[in-house]
């Protein structure tokens, strides 16, 4: 069962995809700031996984075809491209200071201006989230975003996240939104296009349930307040703003409430059911039947009795039109859905129904009569309306082998958002705990014939990331995840067969390799029952249990001798511990703290290293007893990450700290008895090596850090004296502090670890090596060129694009322009990377501080978002210092 993500890596900072650019953020942050240091041209792309992660909300746009969104609990929002059938990724732009605008707790999409989308971000509203929530609104689809900041926060990944929608647009005037905000905050309203926002004051009720009052964190008792928004737009004309308005409010004995003047007031609806909470409400305005799908708990993942009613609007009448007795249920409904092409055909699921699998309810008569997606025969047999289809994502099946009634794959659990497509009876859309599901021909479940299910989710990534290794032989990827384990990557390009089993952890916190002898791997993780340590002697492509120390309750962290022989762990519930061989008996090591954080030595077997709490620990025989280092004026927490260098004995790196405290970057070349601070690197959270530079005589590092004033990814080949940021504004994904490791085969390429937006890797343009400090930029270069001009996304009078110049010349170039003119007279209204002017049809793009340097033979890139009308050619040439460039 899925169930509510807050790593450990998440609540310690709280204390302290594409190729090309996908839309950057317009709001300045102290990100933006820039840099002393020079910058390559990366490509940027996801290991693919497919999912992982929950998707509670599926939005179609009513006016136009095709066009849909996807939210997700902490991984940002998505867009689906029709032609390709993929999902697009929308805010990778959101940086390390506002990581929480990653949760989206609900999105709507303008049917009236389909150019427009907004999404209400913010991932808790509790302490865990350092900012408050914001709306965020974008005139292209996503590609390009504006933000409006709210004095509250919200919660994409809170209890009730399932329900909604709880932004909602006002169908016949545009400019006017509605927001259900948690906490008490009640209802909010915006009257310019969701630029500000206002509490809507004349609302009578901010709501009042919670999951559990005792709990002292803030996460389950908080108020989940309003939670859905849905206009009547038969009460209105275009122009003027709908007139009836229904509310829907987390109180089990007052959940929706009714305005018919344009929300100048608010009364709650008569004669409405009590005892329950109504997750959605979906208004059928054709037939006047407002449709409610109840649960006693706000879900995802609880719900034990539910019920679905219907309210005719015309009458007042309200009617029970639930499938099967309440009595009979052991879940709660949601997932609730019209036909709009056939509005008397109505979906519901049984959301919460996680054994034997969830529930599909579909009724063509406005619930006068409903039919199941499966049903028994003769217990435990089933009989299913659909097949199933995963073998584009075969690890859905979790290689499980249950018993009846339950199957593999399931047909899904904490299916919160269900939609069927406006514009297509036949294609359906379902978001789980773990993907996006979809069939495009459901009617056939009304002839009798069974309809398909597939996962409809490539593109879209939502893992947690909490570790990461690229041995130097075998798979170049291992990785562990939250939720679902991890995977042994052999093309990065491809979905994995099958997540980790044997066993099957929940979540791996930790893993690692033997240097020496790459085959010899472990991982350590969570589980409800059974052992939290696994093995492999293939290099991850097999395994098997090993045994727990007494005491364990969860992975923590690990470490494997460098030839294999030993192992070294950190297990939460109990002390460091240590084997020989493979973990069929453990001895507590002696003068390390518990919960200290292991690794071990990349050419000694016998030294593994320690840290905890500022005291770095050294251990010379094999993990059985660990002596504190002297060094000092290390990081006083615990939000602290160290490697030891691949064939180098006793180099270590430490990257961590606290912004109220000691941060940045450590050194040591003698084993961690002495370190160096880094003076060139203010913060840093993560450290990993690669493939050393041509010519360099160090492996490269890499590290998520903030260097020169910017929060970035960065790169260095010489011992990390300069660095170079290689990820840009566009490409932040929020949180990347858990891990990053380089590739050992491959120069340039990096592996780094997101909260929530999957495995993200990066390749370099610059094939070669080098990297060197920034410099103030000089007079454009002159000498040979090349560009690549790519129009990744185009929509009606929109579109969106790559651009990448190449000096082809034989010196570095120290500064660069770029012009053209554009054949159409299209016109930017948004450019990231570099600045530029427009006049007319002519555009002259010019350098940022930050990517002055090109090197012979290096490229640079940057985007932006235009617009067009009648016809949307590329540029046919481009000059650069006065020379013309070839055109690719």
């Amino acid at each position: 069962m899925r169930r509510t993500r807050i790593l450990t890596a998440v609540l310690a900072l709280a204390t302290g995809l594409l190729a090309g650019t996908p839309p950057a953020l317009a709001a300045n942050s102290p990100e933006a700031a820039v840099p002393a240091v020079a910058a390559d041209t990366y490509t940027w792309k996801n290991a693919r996984v497919d999912g992982g992660g929950f998707v509670p909300g599926i939005v179609f746009n009513r006016s136009e075809k095709n066009l849909a969104y996807a939210r997700t609990d902490i991984g940002g929002a998505y867009r689906w491209v029709q032609s390709s059938k993929t999902w697009t990724p929308l805010l990778d732009s959101v940086g390390w200071n506002e990581w929480g605008h990653t949760g989206v707790v609900s999105l709507a999409s303008d049917s009236v201006d389909p150019n427009k989308v907004y999404a209400a971000v913010g991932t808790y509203t509790n302490s865990w989230d350092p900012t408050d929530g914001a709306v965020l609104r974008s005139a292209d689809r996503g590609a390009s975003w504006q933000k409006a900041d709210l004095p509250f926060k919200l919660g994409g990944n809170m209890p009730g996240r399932g329900m909604g929608e709880r932004l909602a647009i006002d169908p016949h005037k545009n400019s006017v939104l509605y927001l259900g905000a948690p906490s008490g905050k009640g209802l909010w309203r915006s009257t310019d296009s969701g630029a500000s926002w206002s509490q809507v004051t004349g609302f009578p009720n901010v709501g009042n349930y919670v999951q559990d009052a005792t709990d002292t964190s803030g996460y389950a008792s908080d108020n989940q307040g309003i939670v859905w928004v849905t206009f009547d737009e038969s009460t209105g004309t275009s122009g003027s703003a709908t007139q009836t308005i229904y509310v829907g409010v987390a109180d089990k004995d007052n959940a929706v409430y009714r305005s018919t003047d344009g929300g100048a007031s608010w009364s709650r609806l008569a004669g409405q059911p009590t005892g329950y909470l109504a997750h959605k409400g979906v208004l059928d305005a054709t037939n006047g039947y407002l449709y409610l799908a109840y649960s006693d708990k706000g879900g995802p993942y609880d719900g034990g009795k539910g019920q679905l009613w219907r309210y005719a609007t015309r009458t007042g009448t309200w009617t029970n039109i639930s499938p099967v007795a309440e009595a009979d249920t052991y879940y709660g409904f949601s997932g609730l859905s019209v036909d709009r092409q056939h509005p008397g055909t109505v979906m519901a699921t049984a959301y919460s129904s996680w054994w034997p699998d969830t529930q599909i309810f579909r009724s063509t008569d406005s619930g006068g009569s409903w039919t199941k997606a499966w049903d028994y025969t003769s217990y435990p047999n089933r009989s299913n309306r659909y097949t199933m289809d995963v073998s584009s994502v075969p690890w859905l099946t979790f290689g499980a082998n249950p018993s009846p009634p339950e199957q593999t794959p399931k047909l899904g659990w904490m299916t919160e958002g269900l939609e069927i497509d406006p514009f297509d009876s036949a294609r359906m859309m379902y978001g789980t705990g773990a993907t996006v599901y979809g069939t495009e021909n459901l009617t056939n479940w009304d002839t009798g014939t069974q309809f398909t299910v597939k996962p409809m989710v490539q593109g879209l990534e939502e893992t947690a990331v909490n570790d990461l290794a690229s041995p130097p032989s075998g798979a170049p990827l291992l990785s562990a995840l939250g939720d679902i384990g991890g995977f042994r990557h052999t093309d990065l390009t491809k979905v994995p067969s099958m997540m980790y089993t044997s066993p099957n952890l929940t979540t791996t916190t930790s893993l690692d390799y033997a240097e020496a002898n790459p085959n010899t791997v472990v991982r350590v993780g969570n589980l409800d029952s059974g052992p939290h340590i696994g093995f492999s002697t293939d290099n991850g492509a097999n395994w098997f249990a090993g045994s727990d120390p007494s005491g364990v309750t969860g992975g923590g962290t690990v470490a494997a001798a460098s030839d294999g022989s030993r192992f070294v762990w950190s297990p939460a519930g109990t002390g460091v511990q240590y084997t020989t061989g493979f973990g069929t008996s453990w001895s507590a090591s002696s003068g390390i703290p518990s919960g200290a954080v292991v690794e071990s030595d990349r050419v000694d077997p016998k030294t593994f290293y320690g840290f905890k709490s500022g005291k770095f620990y050294v251990s010379s025989d094999g993990g059985a007893n660990f002596t504190a280092s002297s060094a000092g004026n290390l990081p006083s927490g615990d939000s602290v990450r160290f490697k030891a260098l691949p064939g180098t004995k006793g180099d270590v790196w430490l990257a961590g700290g606290a912004s109220d405290g000691a941060y940045g970057l450590w050194h040591s070349t003698d084993g961690g008895a002495n370190f160096t601070k880094l003076s060139n690197v203010e913060q840093a959270d993560t450290i990993g090596f690669g493939k050393a530079a041509t010519g360099a005589a160090y492996q490269t590092l890499y590290t998520s850090a903030k260097i020169g004033g910017v929060r970035g990814i960065f790169r260095s080949t010489d011992k990390g004296a300069t660095w170079t940021r290689i990820n840009d504004d566009a490409h932040q994904w929020g949180w990347t502090g858990a891990a990053i490791t380089g590739d050992p085969r491959i120069y340039g390429r990096v592996y780094v670890t997101t909260n929530g937006r999957g495995i993200v890797y990066g390749d370099s343009s610059d094939a070669g090596g080098g990297g060197g400090g920034g410099t103030d930029p000089t007079p454009p270069p002159t000498g040979a060129c090349s560009v690549t001009y790519k129009i990744t996304n185009q929509w009606s009078g929109g579109f969106q694009a790559d651009v990448s110049l190449t000096n082809t010349g034989s010196t570095a170039w120290t500064g660069w322009t770029l012009g053209w003119t554009f054949p159409d007279g299209q016109k930017i209204t948004q450019l990231w990377n570099a600045d530029y002017t427009q006049s007319g049809a002519t555009v002259t793009a010019k350098n940022v501080n930050w990517n002055a340097n090109v090197a012979a033979g290096s490229s640079v890139g940057f985007g932006f978002t235009g617009s067009w009308t009648g016809a949307n050619a590329k540029p046919a040439a481009f000059t650069s210092g006065g020379e013309t460039c070839a055109v690719s």
